[in-house]
């Protein structure tokens, strides 16, 4: 019980510190989970009728909300955008530059800064979407709403710019949503697993939810 409570503690304490950085620390932090996204970015399996890769990437996003907290988990996914638009080369296959942004999964970096300002809102508003079952939802729409809207919306932009004819929306899910199913809702449920054992569930930020959470039902 005692080690229990010290751990509860623990976390709560980091992400109290996490959320009363200065700003060049939290810029840190940002910088670092930038960097992470990169690296894991380059985990990739090409899929032979598709211009966009299966990558581990998206993994990294769906917990820098949570890590970084409501606006910073965004600046951070904006910043390995905006430095890969410059030409730091840590986009998929060591790449860089705005064609990257302007191609066929230009789309899905738009979304990754959308999903990871929505998991950070919601990490540090409610104390309950820090349980395993809210933050998987939570994770699962971010992930197939706002990652793969704007992702597919884009590719199929793209494909018709460079075809000069439309592409049958069955043929588009087949290139941009259907192959990464099944992976996404793994390092869906992983990514919630690991934010349901680092997060706090006491107030650290006035969460609106603090004397209520306690309540509810689901796990």
């Amino acid at each position: 019980m005692a080690i229990a409570a010290r751990v509860d503690r623990n976390k709560y304490d980091v992400f109290r510190w996490r959320y009363e950085l200065s700003l060049p620390k939290k810029l840190a932090l940002a910088v670092g989970i930038a960097c992470l996204t990169g690296l894991i970015a380059q985990i990739r399996i090409v899929i032979p009728w598709s211009p966009v890769p299966v990558t581990g990437q998206t993994f990294a996003v769906l917990l820098a909300g949570v890590i970084l907290g409501r606006w910073w988990g965004g600046i951070s996914l904006t910043m390995y955008a905006g430095l890969g638009i410059a030409g730091v080369p840590w986009f998929t296959g060591w790449g860089g530059g705005l064609s990257h942004l302007a191609g066929p999964t230009g789309g899905y970096i738009i979304g990754f800064i959308l999903a990871a300002l929505f998991l950070g809102h919601f990490t540090d508003k409610y104390i309950r979407s820090r349980s395993f079952l809210s933050m998987l939802g939570l994770m699962l729409f971010a992930n197939f709403i706002l990652i793969y809207v704007p992702g597919v919306l884009q590719l199929g932009l793209w494909i018709n710019l460079v075809k000069g004819e439309p592409i049958a929306f069955t043929n588009l899910l087949m290139m941009g949503v259907i192959p990464f199913i099944a992976g996404d809702i793994t390092k869906a449920i992983l990514a919630a697993a690991i934010a349901r054992g680092v997060t706090p569930k006491s107030a650290y930020n006035g969460e609106v939810d603090k004397d209520k959470w306690a309540s509810w039902r689901l796990p």
